[in-house]
Order: structure tokens, then C-alpha cells, then sequence
């Protein structure tokens, strides 16, 4: 069985415009990897600043309850 010339164009035509779409796909996905990594590594900064905030919290209020406390000899 052989093609005809018009329907090997068509199957061309199809097959240009499938990888054109899958290199469009491709750059998509690679756009969308690179921000998932931005906003990864943005998350670890503010998790690092939420724990030494919270540190930074607790020893206030460590200091701050040693001074609020009566001494012995009420």
C-alpha cells in the first residue's frame, strides 16, 4: 500500500505540529521546575528566619519570667 503525496504532507504537517507542541510542553515544564525551585529554596530562608524568631522569642520570655519572679524571701 502507498501514500499519496497529499497524505504524506498531512502526516508531516501532523507530525511538525506535535513537536512543536511538545517542545512548547517541554519549555512550559521547564519554567514551571525552575519557579517550584525558586519558591523551594525561598521557603527554607523563611522557615531558617521563623525558627530563629521563634528562638529569639523564647529566650525573651525565658529572661523576662527570671525577672518577674518574686525572690525567695517573699
Amino acid at each position: 500500500m502507498t501514500l499519496n503525496n497529499e497524505a504524506l504532507v498531512e502526516l508531516q504537517s501532523q507530525l511538525a505540529f506535535q513537536e512543536d507542541t511538545l517542545q512548547a510542553l517541554n519549555d512550559t515544564l521547564i519554567r514551571q521546575q525552575q519557579r517550584i525551585d525558586a519558591m523551594e529554596q525561598e521557603l527554607s530562608l523563611h522557615r531558617q528566619k521563623l525558627v530563629e524568631l521563634m528562638e529569639a522569642l523564647a529566650e525573651r520570655a525565658s529572661a523576662s519570667a527570671a525577672i518577674d519572679e518574686r525572690p525567695p524571701h517573699y
